[in-house]
Order: C-alpha cells, then structure tokens, then sequence
C-alpha cells in the first residue's frame, strides 16, 4: 500500500453504490428492538478487512470499528445465503458486457458451476480385481 492511498478493506463510494441495492433490509422488531444494527458499510470493509489480511476472524480488531469478527462472519453468511454475491457478479458481468469488454471465446464452463439436471451417465458396476479365494479343503 503506498502512502496516501486507502487500505483496500476500505469500501470506496463506487463499490458501496453497487452492493447496497443488492443487500437485503433487515426489519428492525418493534417488540424487542435490542441494539443497533451495525451499519452494513462498516462490516463490509470488515469482512474484506479478514478476507484481506487472512487473520482469524475472531482476531478482527475491535478498535478498527467494524464490528466484532462473529458479527461480521454472520453478514457474510447472510449475504452469501441471500445471493448478494452472484447478482453482484452477474450485475458486473451484464455491465462489461454491454461496454464489448468481455471476450466470449475464452469462456470456459465449469461444472462446479452449472448444474446437470439429468445427471451424467450410470457407471457400470466395478468388477473386483481380487482373485476368488479357493475353496477350503478342510
């Protein structure tokens, strides 16, 4: 990182206006409010914070104010579970696209990502390779 530049957990004004249409709005309960939420933007750059740095999350420093490690775990996961990543990344996609800058021959499709509806064809049964054991002469 040079000097003057923004750490890249830091989430930009750019990159915040493209995931927060995208995450989902948690209804505070007005039965049991408990605390504050913690603001979406700031547990962000805590998770790219960890995802960045590799330290363990529960060593997320309490003093960089994005939360605890758990809190920001939880998020992930809740986003995750919500697909907030997949329409980012068909979002971004669709966009490059549309400015002629992705390049379709050098796709590749992957089968971890598209799924086999039928599945693929049955495997015969595995003949053994151990010789039969001759019967007991006793």
């Amino acid at each position: 990182m040079r000097r003057g530049e923004q750490p890249p957990w830091i989430v930009s004004d750019e990159l915040w206006s493209r995931i927060q249409p995208l995450l989902p709005v948690a209804p505070r309960r007005a039965d049991h409010p408990g605390r504050k939420r913690l603001d979406d933007r700031k547990v962000l750059s805590g998770i790219l914070f960890v995802l960045y740095t590799g330290i363990p999350w529960e060593f997320l420093p309490q003093e960089l104010g994005f939360g605890s490690g758990m809190t920001c775990w939880r998020r992930l996961r809740l986003w995750n579970d919500a697909g907030v990543w997949q329409r980012l990344h068909e979002s971004l996609l669709a966009e490059l696209n549309a400015a002629g800058a992705l390049d379709w021959s050098r796709a590749v499709i992957d089968g971890s990502h598209v799924r086999a509806l039928k599945g693929g064809p049955k495997q015969d049964r595995v003949r053994s390779t151990v010789p039969e054991q001759d019967p007991s002469t006793i």
